[in-house]
């Protein structure tokens, strides 16, 4: 079915179980190939992306192969978004150049090519939950588990970057449900969790910290107003993402073993869950501002956020630890705003209006203190979805904003030759007035007019795995809500003038799912209607696009 690429002997496990669970009727012809949509239709896309690519670094699927492992193992998109829809198969065809065999089991790479500051097998910890969110919808879980294994049992730096593990580990569960891998790895969930408070937490009642680099996001502004206008590599703070980060770990293991009938462990994450939740709320809240920002670590009593706005300010809505209060209203105005985050090409890291916004040719190639990123933006059209979907208290914004935003997001993987001509492209930071990919234009003159070595050699950033975009537009957009115990819930966020579209081939617990949308009923000849199948079987049908909540 999809288990071209994996060992002869894996291979034969795995055809008899598919034929142990054919034989128990678990098994239909509509999970390989989906119920609507046909994998045929959308393979031009990948003929261009190879045609046009200059494929540097190979692992363990190649541009030959990537069309048939694609077809075993994505999830299918039909939408009236041309530029949406393309980007969608172009994170996909990104997606599968970075998964790498080695002899332990599947790791996931950041860079193609290995990079001095990485860890075993050129893994790097900082971006494995996006990884880990949209490796869940693959077919084949054996790429994410074994991914998940290795930072719970082999590396060696699984705590270097801030990284919510136990949160993505999760929503890889919802998914491709495995209760006894989930209880194998609970305990590793645990001591992890553990070993952040030992190591980033200075006293029980205290925030988290974290260094700006270590967050992923070195050279920040916010940093620099710590250090007194001085730009440092590692201005370590008390920053609404690493506590986020920890506040969402926690549920996540409260939830997980809640299921798995570990009541003690469930009610002690839920407390620490709380406790980071009214830290969070009660310090990180700058009034002045309306605004999540930054502590120092060794903040006092009386000390007060401080005074600039950075994206990471919206890191606590992706894991819903605000409460729904009106006064958070006002944060989110901004990412409209051109003195906030509004920009053309994409939300800026740091608002436009402060002293220290910069777009800078010079110095370190990778700086937060202005560029747009790929990895900010993903986490805030994430919290954005949340906002709209689960806060009464949301104000003027609607799921006209998101679509704009994430369309925002799907033109800017591009990139345009000298001779005029472009192709798709996904790379490190932007220049969010121009487009241009910031760190590319640095690092191709970096030694002596070329590529340095020591910066990770030719085309370091090409096809860069260190954001997320098909778990957007599935969870978020369509908005395919998966639940540990199987139901079914979708929250839609597309927009009222679509007159149809189609998720296909969406592997669940097992079965596979599609949502439809045929305002006619003529462009997908299967009725009028807003309609959910399960294995091929309709489960749900309405006139009008809507939430739908279904057990199963």
């Amino acid at each position: 079915m999809k288990k071209k690429f994996i060992s002869s002997y894996k291979r034969k496990i795995f055809f008899f179980l598919n034929m142990v669970l054919f034989l128990q009727g678990s098994y239909s012809q509509t999970e390989a190939k989906g119920t609507i949509l046909k994998f045929t239709d959308f393979i031009h896309y990948f003929k261009e992306f190879n045609d046009k690519d200059n494929e540097l670094y190979i692992q363990y699927v190649p541009n030959k192969q990537a069309i048939s492992f694609l077809e075993g193992n994505i999830p299918l998109l039909d939408i009236p978004d041309s530029i949406i829809q393309q980007t969608y198969y172009f994170r996909w065809w990104t997606f599968r150049k970075h998964l790498k065999q080695t002899a332990k089991g599947f790791v996931i790479t950041e860079f193609l090519p290995e990079v001095p500051w990485s860890g075993k097998y050129n893994t790097i910890n900082c971006p494995a939950a996006y990884h880990i969110y949209e490796g869940r919808w693959l077919h084949d879980d054996i790429y994410i588990k074994d991914y998940i294994k290795y930072w719970l049992s082999e590396a060696d730096n699984v705590r270097k970057y801030s990284f919510w593990a136990a949160n993505s580990i999760a929503a890889f569960i919802k998914v491709q449900k495995d209760t006894i891998f989930l209880k194998r790895y609970l305990p590793a969930l645990i001591d992890n969790y553990y070993a952040w408070e030992n190591e980033h937490r200075d006293a029980p009642d205290r925030l988290f910290w974290q260094s700006d680099n270590y967050d992923g996001m070195e050279l920040s502004a916010g940093g620099r107003v710590l250090n007194n206008g001085e730009d440092d590599w590692n201005t370590i703070a008390s920053r609404p993402t690493i506590n986020s980060y920890m506040y969402a770990d926690a549920s996540a293991i409260s939830e997980l073993a809640n299921y798995l009938k570990e009541p003690e462990w469930s009610q002690e994450f839920k407390r620490k869950a709380g406790q980071i939740k009214g830290l969070v709320e009660g310090r990180l809240w700058n009034d002045s501002l309306s605004f999540f920002t930054l502590l120092p670590r060794d903040y006092e009593d009386d000390d007060q956020p401080i005074d600039i706005r950075e994206l990471i300010g919206y890191t606590p809505w992706y894991f819903n630890l605000p409460e729904d209060d009106p006064k958070y209203i006002k944060a989110w105005n901004k990412i409209l705003d051109t003195t906030g985050f509004a920009a053309p090409f994409g939300l800026t890291t740091t608002e436009r209006s402060h002293p220290y916004f910069e777009i800078k040719y010079e110095g370190h190639e990778c700086q937060w203190n202005g560029p747009s990123w790929p990895f900010a933006t993903t986490q805030v059209l994430k919290s954005f979805s949340n906002f709209l979907n689960n806060y009464k208290y949301n104000g003027n914004l609607t799921k006209h904003d998101y679509y704009q935003l994430l369309k925002q997001y799907a033109k800017s993987h591009r990139i345009t030759w000298e001779n005029g001509e472009s192709q798709m492209w996904i790379d490190e930071n932007i220049n969010p007035f121009t487009g241009d990919w910031i760190s590319r234009t640095r690092l191709k003159t970096w030694d002596n007019n070329t590529w340095s070595s020591k910066k990770g050699g030719e085309e370091r950033g090409k096809d860069y795995n260190h954001s997320g975009f098909c778990d957007l537009i599935i969870n978020d957009l369509i908005g395919f809500k998966p639940q540990l115990d199987g139901s079914i819930v979708i929250k839609p966020l597309v927009p009222d003038n679509w007159d149809w579209f189609c998720l296909d081939n969406v592997y669940y617990q097992g079965k596979i799912l599609t949502v439809l949308w045929d305002k006619t009923g003529n462009h997908y000849k299967r009725g009028e209607g807003f309609q959910v199948f399960y294995n091929g079987n309709r489960i749900f049908k309405s006139e009008i696009v809507e939430e739908v909540s279904l057990k199963i």
